[in-house]
């Protein structure tokens, strides 16, 4: 029985490791700049336009940008 116990909880360790691992992975590298006037695309450089960030709040880069990143 403590051979059981023993591989459930190397397994739930292992799981929770590698989901750790993804959702670090998937988070963006840096924050883009912000100011009074909005939110700064990663990418250009340019403003993130605010229809963008009603639709998308936590976007780094602007819809031609982020289209052109999944794109590659």
């Amino acid at each position: 029985m403590t051979e059981a116990l023993d591989q459930a909880q190397e397994f739930e360790t292992l799981y929770r490791d590698q989901s750790l691992r993804h959702q670090l992975a998937s988070r963006p590298q840096e924050l883009p700049d912000e100011d009074e006037h909005g939110r700064y695309c990663l990418s250009c450089g340019l403003t993130i336009p605010l229809d963008r960030l009603e639709a998308a709040p936590n976007a780094v880069r602007c819809v031609p940008c982020q289209a052109g990143k999944e794109h590659t």
